[in-house]
């Protein structure tokens, strides 16, 4: 017989699970046991927050569901802003919070609170484990966590329940768990709605694809990928779905949905085309210039994993489903044709190329095309949020999806160091560059210790500019004065020493390439300090 909690492990274990990460209480100690006797290592952090991020970096790795662990109160409400994070960002994650039994609730009310309440309006479901239904819990979390747009699923498991024996499963034979099948593909029933957008694409003269974040939830990459390639259609993908075709491609056009600088050169040829196929493309990531995008003559057509309630924008036709399979489908029996006379789209993507490469000896944009320039094409990239990141999603090319990884849904800060930290962990083979502002990084500085300790060779990149800079910017552009955005300077390297990693500051191009020399054979992270000036980012993006 096993307990609650090996019950729990194993059930995760089967879906793909390896790793969970938080910090331990009283209240959940019979989980953390329960989950390594059934082969999911534990990491320790210094916050739940970058539990959430770490987890979140290794479901990018291997896709397998995100495992955070937090105990009652305090470290339920800790973990908030990375819960909200994964509903927003599409993150499938499985948040184990310890409970106490509700005969105490009744009578007991230190550090108790309502954690499902809390996280009703950001979690797909909130569930609260039962005595000899442990198994189908689980399953129902898991199923819940993947299924449509994938988001965060809270487990609660009472104290007595946790390590009570469950007679009817056994934890060593996986027949004996209840397993649901998951469902087949999805794709677009043969009908009038199909024949018409069928017939779309044959009349199409100028069309394009804009491609989101549901491609690679479904792993339709390379379905995309050959149906752009095939038809010679451009791609414009949302920053999280980078590299669904490699951006030195002719037919990429980059990414689009934070700076307004890229989209006036985007959009307007979206309004030319005769044809927008939106392939998996969810706005959560794109800011108002997206609303109601389609020009006024276009047809639009949609492949989506959910029914669009979000109304951001509309379609002609919307093909609700498997992405991948939709397209297959779709594209059957219309025969390729040259589109775009002219070099309107190659135009459009060399002016892009013009306008954020990096103008100055040293600056922000020198930072990022040198490291781009080091890293080999599978090296990973995580950035926070702040100006530098949207300088960055324009300048740094992907070559596969998942190269660079980000916060763009909720746009939070202190997430790329600890997602960096989870992607490695998980993938040791690839070398990762987390990206970073000052003020993020001061965010999750204690993370560092937990760098430290794990002796990844994680190299932690620094926008030094004492000031919350895209912030800042927006003060200025709306004639407003100078608060609450500047602060103090750190001398990072020297925190990074003194936490036992590798610092130095780094104030040019050739300093940062030798900086990188050995860093990702060392047996611990490198904190590179760039000193970038103040207001650099002005008409960057």
């Amino acid at each position: 017989m096993s307990n609650s909690a090996e019950i729990i492990g194993k059930r995760l274990y089967q879906a793909g699970c390896r790793r969970a990460f938080g910090i331990p209480g009283g209240e959940v100690l019979d989980l953390m046991e329960g989950l390594k006797n059934s082969g999911i290592e534990f990491f320790l952090t210094k916050h739940e927050n970058s539990a959430g991020f770490m987890a979140e970096g290794g479901y990018h790795a291997d896709g397998a569901p995100a495992v955070l662990l937090a105990t009652l109160g305090p470290g339920v409400a800790n973990a908030v802003n990375v819960v909200t994070n994964a509903l927003q960002d599409r993150v499938p994650m499985i948040f184990l919070t310890g409970c106490v039994d509700a005969s105490d609730e009744l009578t007991y009310t230190h550090q108790v609170f309502n954690h499902g309440e809390l996280l009703k309006s950001v979690t797909k479901a909130s569930i609260t484990v039962v005595d000899g239904m442990v198994d189908v819990v689980i399953d129902k979390a898991v199923s819940i966590a993947m299924d449509g747009q994938p988001g965060p699923v809270h487990v609660d498991v009472p104290i007595s329940v946790a390590s009570k024996e469950q007679p009817a499963a056994d934890v060593t034979d996986e027949n004996s768990l209840l397993v649901r099948s998951t469902p087949s593909p999805a794709v677009p029933a043969d009908g009038a709605d199909l024949e018409t957008a069928r017939k779309l694409l044959r009349d199409a003269k100028q069309p394009i694809m804009v491609a989101g974040l549901d491609v690679l939830n479904q792993s339709a990459e390379e379905a995309v990928k050959e149906f752009v390639m095939d038809f010679g259609i451009p791609l414009i993908t949302t920053y999280k779905a980078k590299g669904i075709l490699p951006e030195d491609n002719p037919l990429s056009l980059g990414s689009a949905g934070l700076s307004p600088l890229a989209d006036q050169h985007l959009l307007p040829l979206v309004h030319e085309s005769d044809l927008i196929i939106a392939a998996g493309y969810d706005p959560i990531e794109m800011r108002a210039g997206w609303r109601n995008p389609w020009g006024e003559t276009g047809k639009v057509i949609e492949f989506t994993a959910v029914p669009n309630t979000h109304y951001m924008h509309q379609a002609d036709l919307s093909f609700v489903g498997h992405i991948g399979e939709g397209l297959k489908t779709f594209r059957r029996g219309v025969s390729h044709k040259p589109f775009w006379k002219g070099n309107k789209p190659i135009n459009v993507r060399n002016q892009l190329k013009s306008i954020f490469s990096g103008k100055d000896e040293w600056g922000p944009g020198a930072v990022i095309e040198t490291v781009r320039e080091i890293l080999p094409a599978n090296g990973v990239a995580t950035v926070d949020s702040g100006a530098h990141r949207i300088l960055l999603s324009q300048l740094w090319e992907c070559y596969e999806p998942r190269g660079l990884l980000q916060s763009t849904g909720l746009c939070t800060m202190g997430c790329a160091v600890p997602l960096a930290m989870g992607f490695q962990i998980a993938s040791p083979e690839r070398p990762v560059v987390a990206f970073t502002g000052d003020a993020g990084l001061e965010m999750v500085l204690g993370e560092l210790a937990t760098l430290r300790d794990l002796k990844l060779p994680l190299v932690i990149v620094v926008f030094v500019d004492e000031s919350l800079a895209l912030i800042e910017l927006k003060q200025r552009r709306s004639e407003m004065p100078n608060l609450g955005v500047d602060f103090g300077p750190t001398n990072f390297p020297k925190v990074a020493e003194a936490l036992g990693g590798e610092g130095r500051w780094v104030s040019d191009r050739s300093d940062l390439f030798e900086a990188f020399e050995g860093a990702f054979e060392r047996q611990t992270f490198s904190l590179l300090a760039c000193k970038i000036g103040y207001k650099v980012y002005d008409d960057r993006f």
